[in-house]
């Protein structure tokens, strides 16, 4: 005959207890809480005060968003881009791990499409590009598929790569925006592809997920409200290979976006 198990007995037994009038649990040895109640209490001890926090080389947030901003504008090309966010010590993520050097784009400067992911891998930490690992191959076949191999500018929302291959954080992401955005405006895509919603609610400031927001067309716009390319969200690479129920769904995003890349043009 089998032994019931360990939670059955368990259970059985508390049931007992309850049913008998035990409602507490006792220490092995007594303890008289008058004569404890009656005790003066002791003295608090005293905190010792806190050290200071030690300085880092990241400068301020605000100040950061400052030069982040500054620097970007003053880029007439994309070497000058690239150039400025090697040089930038703004983002915190850089001193956390990275590189040295920052992963900032591939593809033509005049590319038709715009693609902006996360941020870089580990692979793409030691190549120095976007998108070169395995997601970055998916990516590439993706494209491909539609048309599109060789034709679009590739970047991420940081441009270094955060330990541990975590999720940016918005404010990481914010203080890299502003060379992102330079970037679109010296590309002049027609249009842009965000993949994954990291990259979708830092360009589109939405709080929606990605399942919500995939396939939808949005109108993107520079802070400065100067430049404004229709974008349409979809799946991460990564998701896809963790997700290959997701696939369809990304494969409908993508003839939706390729389908308006390749209508006619007006007038």
């Amino acid at each position: 005959m089998s032994r019931p198990p360990a939670a059955a007995v368990s259970e059985s037994l508390l049931a007992f207890w309850a049913e008998a009038g035990i409602d507490a649990a006792l220490l092995e040895t007594p303890t008289d809480r008058i004569a404890e109640g009656q005790r003066p209490l002791a003295p608090r001890a005293a905190q010792p005060t806190p050290l200071p926090a030690p300085a880092t080389s990241a400068p301020a947030r605000p100040l950061a968003l400052g030069a982040a901003r500054e620097a970007a504008a003053a880029c007439a090309d994309l070497d000058a881009l690239a150039a400025a966010i090697e040089a930038f010590e703004g983002c915190p993520i850089r001193f956390e791990g990275a590189a040295s050097r920052s992963v900032f784009c591939r593809g033509p400067a005049d590319a038709p499409v715009v693609v902006i992911g996360e941020a870089p891998g580990a692979e793409e930490d030691r190549a120095g590009q976007p998108f070169v690992g395995k997601a970055g191959r998916m990516l590439d076949r993706m494209l491909e598929a539609i048309g599109l191999a060789d034709q679009v500018f590739i970047t991420n929302t940081v441009f270094w790569r955060p330990p541990g291959n975590r999720t940016p954080t918005p404010e990481e992401q914010r203080v890299c925006k502003p060379f992102v955005e330079q970037a679109i405006r010296l590309v002049r895509p027609r249009m842009l592809l965000l993949v994954g919603a990291p990259a979708t609610r830092c360009m589109l400031d939405q709080t929606d997920g990605i399942n919500r927001l995939h396939g939808r067309w949005f109108e993107w716009r520079t802070t400065e409200a100067d430049l404004e390319v229709p974008a349409l969200p979809t799946f991460h690479p990564a998701f896809l290979m963790r997700t290959p129920s997701a696939k369809s769904m990304a494969w409908s995003d993508l003839k939706t976006f390729a389908e308006r890349l390749n209508r006619p043009s007006r007038g």
